[in-house]
């Protein structure tokens, strides 16, 4: 399965130049990819009301003070008490994680199977907005559900098996933060 939701800044451009060769205008993507852009945001607000078995909300909506206007929603399988003593990352660290990216569909479409140690490493800054904001309220050791919207994935381009306009979800669990930074 390709790589694709690490892939750095330059690779992003690198697929923006490359959809600009075509015929399409930023205006056909929006009018071609309405149905699923529509179908991905009501499957987003679906899942800000979902519940779990005790009526509680089962995400927590995660808004960033660097972007009030970004968000992800989040869902932690561990008990944040075991790891709250653990290292989070800034978003110039480096992290190591486990990963696999579903599209609103439920359909796999990328895994951090197969690589070493089923683990992918890479500096956090170079990564889609929604990993971004997801980590930064992450502890090692942490494994959690997150729901990217399309504007803090990959917006309105396509990269590999991910459409425009596609909102995501994640299951990921921070392993390590390689090299950690410590605060002067």
């Amino acid at each position: 399965m390709k790589k694709l939701i690490f892939a750095p800044v330059a690779a992003l451009a690198l697929a923006v130049g490359s959809s600009a060769c075509t015929e399409t205008t930023g205006a056909d993507t929006w009018e071609n990819y309405r149905e699923w852009r529509e179908s991905n945001n009501s499957w987003v607000l679906e899942q800000e009301g979902l519940l779990d078995e005790n009526g509680d909300l089962f995400y927590t909506k995660i808004v960033p003070d660097w972007d009030k206007g970004s968000y992800v929603l989040m869902h932690w399988f561990n008990d944040r008490n075991e790891t709250a003593g653990n290292l989070t990352p800034f978003v110039t660290s480096w992290i190591s994680a486990s990963y696999d990216l579903y599209l609103s569909t439920d359909v796999l479409v990328d895994t951090s199977e197969g690589l070493d140690d089923d683990v992918f490493t890479s500096q956090l800054s170079s990564l889609i907005k929604g990993w971004r904001i997801a980590m930064l309220e992450m502890h090692v050791g942490d494994t959690v559900q997150v729901v990217v919207p399309y504007l803090s994935g990959y917006g309105s381009v396509a990269s590999g098996n991910v459409p425009p306009y596609s909102a995501l979800r994640f299951n990921m669990r921070l392993k390590d933060i390689p090299g950690y930074e410590i605060r002067p």
